[in-house]
């Protein structure tokens, strides 16, 4: 190893979020390893370790107790853990009872580990060559352009065979027994830092800094909005206060995500920084037509639910003509307008309220404005939908799901609006790329928004229909709301710019600086 490279921070990045959606945090962290990638004093590789299910393990570095391998066989390890992640985990009822009983097996033997503190969590290597198109379409594509192909998909990984979920099984047993939870250690030894995401249910070896990048305290704060609420707040609270007592430093999406964390840990307050999420280069000011927004909306409409079934969630007809006939009138006549919302379908999203007000804009003021809704199906979705469901059937709303960046930039550039009506986030991706494509934004009056957001959106009470009528009345139909607009997208350009790679990466970069050196001071 030459001088350059050994002085350079050796960071391993918890991948597993990419392997999980679209936008959001999977964005956010696929944009992450784009970044380090690009950074010179940094190398970085990538922790490839799913939610619920056993990988097979890769290669080990050799040693003493380890023999050499062929490149055959190297391969083969590699393409086995492929398999894993890529096969049906189950073919019949055997298979099932099998992998429970293989998943509590492993978590009690966890559990002694590391109530005894006699081993760590061995991980295993994963060399890309060979591997590019799975490590591609499977952690970046989502995300990245294939200019960034050569970039990211030749870099290499590491593998934790043991599922995320069952090591926040183990530090939550652990209370069995101690007062305070005990979480399973990484062997870690040869990288400088991890960063894991949103609080990782697992500790660093004495030599690697663990950093956790902290998106939001809604499973703590809003606990009634989310999914599985006990288990969920649960497991969030007892890993984040796990890695408050390991020395964990936080890089935060937004100043109000690091006051949260405060409330909580003020003893973190000195290793708590704010890095803003990085939005992607998709989302850029182009000139493109309004007449791609109707065949976009047509291509990407909801089918089926992820279980299969039919959710309603597209009108019925008897006949291929009846349906183009339908889509014809509604959806490519001359005068479609819409207002856009891009998020999650779930209660704290707060469709319900975008949805109330845009009836009565509809009512009072402008029959013809469309609705389009794009987001996948989240917790307690079926509620929600039910209020679209009479709107579907008669062409004045529409539910997109899967929307590929360059189609959506498409959609943010030509609504009328798009809205952000949440009750609680920790950063809020959909406003920025609406400003940065050249939309306006109109957003809940929660203090996330107004520090990311700020003079470049027009604010609404989230708990009042009237507020956000008022809102949508004063940016789109008012005397001066054309001056109003002119306003928001130059403010707009101007705010998002600030989220870029360019401008958020050199702050990632003195902050693993800092990181490194003083924990290499302890």
């Amino acid at each position: 190893m030459n001088d350059q490279a050994a002085k350079k921070i050796k960071v391993l990045l918890e991948m597993r979020p990419a392997l999980e959606g679209f936008a959001g945090i999977p964005q956010e962290v696929r944009l992450l390893f784009r970044g380090l990638r690009k950074i010179e004093s940094v190398d970085v590789e990538g922790l490839i370790q799913t939610s619920h299910r056993v990988l097979a393990r890769g290669t080990k570095d050799e040693g003493f107790f380890w023999k050499r391998l062929t490149q055959a066989k190297k391969i083969n390890r590699y393409s086995r853990v492929v398999v894993s992640m890529a096969e049906k985990p189950y073919r019949n009822m055997l298979d099932v009872a099998l992998d429970f009983i293989e998943k509590r097996l492993s978590s009690s033997k966890l559990l002694l580990l590391t109530l005894t503190n006699v081993g760590m969590v061995k991980l295993t290597r994963f060399e890309s060559a060979s591997f590019e198109d799975f490590t591609w379409r499977t952690l970046f594509a989502k995300t990245l352009p294939a200019s960034d192909f050569d970039l990211v998909a030749k870099a290499d990984h590491r593998i934790c065979s043991i599922p995320w979920t069952t090591m926040h099984t183990v530090g939550l047993n652990s209370m069995s027994f101690y007062s305070d939870p005990v979480y399973p250690t990484l062997e870690t030894q040869g990288f400088d830092i991890f960063i894991g995401q949103t609080p990782y249910p697992g500790r660093t070896n004495s030599k690697t800094a663990l950093v956790i990048r902290y998106h939001d305290a809604i499973p703590i704060f809003m606990p009634h909005t989310i999914s599985d609420q006990s288990l969920h707040q649960a497991t969030h609270f007892y890993a984040l206060m796990g890695n408050v007592k390991s020395g964990a430093w936080f890089a935060c999406v937004s100043e109000a995500t690091r006051r949260d964390l405060i409330r909580l840990f003020p003893e973190v307050a000195n290793r708590a920084v704010t890095i803003y999420n990085m939005v992607s280069h998709h989302y850029f000011i182009e000139n493109s037509s309004f007449e791609r927004v109707s065949g976009i909306i047509r291509s990407r409409l909801y089918g089926l639910d992820p279980d299969g079934k039919d959710l309603g969630l597209s009108p019925k007809f008897l006949t291929l003509r009846e349906q183009e006939a339908f889509y014809k009138k509604h959806l490519f006549d001359d005068n479609f307008r819409y207002i856009l919302v891009v998020s999650t379908i779930e209660p704290r999203k707060n469709h319900t309220r975008l949805l109330a007000a845009w009836e009565m804009i509809k009512a009072d003021i402008d029959p013809n404005i469309k609705l389009v809704v794009v987001g996948t199906l989240g917790w307690n979705f079926k509620e929600i939908i039910k209020g679209f469901k009479t709107w579907i059937d008669r062409g004045q709303l529409f539910m997109l799901n899967a929307v590929p960046a360059p189609d959506l930039r498409v959609l943010y550039r030509h609504a009328v609006a798009t809205v952000c009506p949440s009750l609680g986030e920790g950063f809020d991706f959909s406003g920025v790329e609406s400003m940065a494509s050249g939309g306006i934004t109109i957003a809940s009056d929660i203090p996330v928004h107004r520090e990311v957001y700020e003079d470049a959106a027009e604010y609404f009470d989230p708990y009042a229909t009237m507020s956000l009528v008022k809102a949508l009345k004063k940016a789109l139909y008012e005397t001066n709301a054309p001056y109003l607009q002119e306003t928001m997208r130059k403010n707009g350009e101007s705010i998002s710019s600030r989220y870029l790679p360019e401008k958020v990466l050199p702050k990632w970069e003195l902050f693993l600086e800092k990181v490194k050196k003083e924990h290499n001071s302890i």
